[in-house]
């Protein structure tokens, strides 16, 4: 019997990985562009082996496209997760249920079938693949604890990251751009979480 239990528990927890609930509330619950602002920067700093280079002042509130936990790359000690951000009219939630959204070795990526809910430029001038470090402890549970569709607000700075071998991870400082080096790197000193309101 527990070993039916058990077979029924995970053909549950496959399905509903596989069939995550559709977004379903009402408006743009992030409507506004991110803001980023390159004056008054403070100084690169220490971050493990590596020194980090603030570009940009950056705050963002978008709803969370798809999230990714990264474990065994080289990234993943300082930047954990990754969280694919849909903001303005990628905020809306027929236009996310029209989309396929995925996330795999650093890249975010979506398709549609027929024709696209969004002009194509549009959905990549308001959705973004951020890599996420947190600043404090806290703030990487917090980021952890983060899941599909919820509603962050993200403030802290886009950054540079160096490592000791001369490997860089540079974030992107255009929302507009695609492919490599689009995505944006970025360190979080603030991060709250809500729902979109049904």
């Amino acid at each position: 019997m527990k070993k039916w239990l058990v077979l029924i528990l995970l053909g549950a927890g496959c399905w509903y990985w596989w069939h995550e609930p559709a977004a379903d509330w009402r408006g743009l619950p992030a409507s506004s562009d991110p803001i980023q602002i390159t004056t008054g920067l403070p100084p690169p700093f220490t971050l493990d082996d590596n020194t980090v280079t603030p570009l940009a002042r950056y705050e963002i509130k978008a709803v969370v496209l798809s999230r990714k936990r990264y474990r065994y790359d080289k990234p993943a000690k300082i930047g954990p997760v990754d969280l694919a951000l849909g903001w303005g009219p990628m905020s809306a939630a027929g236009v996310i249920n029209e989309l396929n959204i995925s996330q795999s070795g650093r890249w975010y990526e979506y398709t549609w079938a027929g024709d696209p809910p969004l002009e194509p430029q549009a959905i990549a001038e308001h959705s973004a693949n951020t890599h996420c470090l947190p600043a404090t402890p806290a703030i990487r549970k917090q980021l952890l604890a983060v899941k599909r569709h919820d509603v962050v607000t993200l403030k802290g700075y886009l950054i540079e990251v160096t490592g000791p071998q001369g490997e860089r991870w540079r974030s992107s400082l255009s929302r507009s751009d695609t492919r490599g080096g689009a995505c944006e790197v970025m360190w979080i000193t603030e991060l709250s979480t809500t729902r979109a309101p049904r």
